[in-house]
């Protein structure tokens, strides 16, 4: 099945997995729309042969302005790269609702509408590819990481209903799920956990510590880099039956294995021996 004339939006690659993706897919041959909020921040992308546009997964505007573009060129965008997503840490009390609300209008509602945007196009070619970047955070879930595994569980729930709603159209969904990667992921999330005084301030503090460790430390011999995400894109979208769900890395598929078979009062245990309980100052 040819799908080189087909085009590859992807959001959020300005840095990490988005950024390796679009370079991936673009070397491979495929037409790729590499998109972030800044366009300035991808013009190297440019130079590689990618389209570059600016698309911000919070604005209305800016989503629907960059898939009548695609459209405008192409007919309908060939496959959808939900990717643009970043994670908020801290405990759930401690947590600002203007924070949360911009957590889930990332990683969720940002990724809902994107999908919904594409959807008439793919339907009316009868071929799509709708990938979206989860997480092994999808099923599973870190102290301190309540809001992000949130966002994560959420998209397991959305790309399990797409599956079955989109298929008789043509349109496949599959959901990648990658464990350690070693990006500016980690960085971002500590630099957002919340500080200050207060019963959790010890164990916020402790939270960006193993975030920072996990992904720059002994853990990362089991994790892995951007582009092993983007060959999980890759496969997704040029495999005529690609496999819904697409773990990555060995930290993935050991950790969902192992909550798969842990109780909750185990799974407890198990991540009390890396996180310290809050219990005051």
């Amino acid at each position: 099945m040819a799908v080189r004339s087909r085009p590859v939006l992807i959001t959020g690659c300005s840095t990490g997995i988005g950024r390796a993706t679009a370079l991936r897919l673009v070397r491979s041959g495929l037409t790729v729309i590499a998109t972030a909020r800044r366009q300035d921040s991808i013009t190297d992308l440019r130079q590689e042969g990618c389209t570059t546009l600016a698309l911000d997964v919070t604005d209305e505007s800016s989503m629907a302005s960059a898939v009548e573009q695609v459209e405008a060129e192409h007919g309908a965008v060939g496959a959808l790269v939900n990717n643009a997503g970043y994670s908020l840490s801290g405990a759930v009390e401690t947590l600002q609702m203007d924070d949360l609300r911009r957590q889930f209008e990332t990683n969720v509602f940002g990724l809902v509408r994107m999908t919904q945007l594409v959807l008439p196009g793919m339907r009316s070619a009868r071929w799509g590819r709708i990938v979206n970047i989860g997480s092994m955070g999808g099923r599973l879930t870190f102290p301190g990481g309540g809001a992000y595994h949130a966002t994560k569980h959420a998209v397991e729930a959305l790309s399990d209903a797409l599956r079955f709603e989109v298929a008789g159209f043509g349109v496949k969904v599959v959901l990648i799920q990658p464990g350690f990667i070693r990006t500016e992921f980690a960085e971002t999330a500590a630099s957002l956990t919340p500080v200050g005084d207060g019963p959790y301030a010890r164990f916020n503090e402790a939270v960006a510590a193993t975030t920072r460790q996990t992904y720059a430390g002994p853990l990362a011999a089991i994790g892995g880099d951007p582009d092993a995400v983007a060959r999980a894109v890759e496969r997704a979208i040029r495999r005529r039956s690609p496999a819904p769900r697409i773990p990555v890395t060995p930290s993935a598929r050991l950790l969902m294995t192992a909550r798969r078979s842990m109780p909750d009062q185990a799974w407890d245990v198990f991540v009390g021996t890396t996180f310290e309980r809050p219990t005051g100052p």
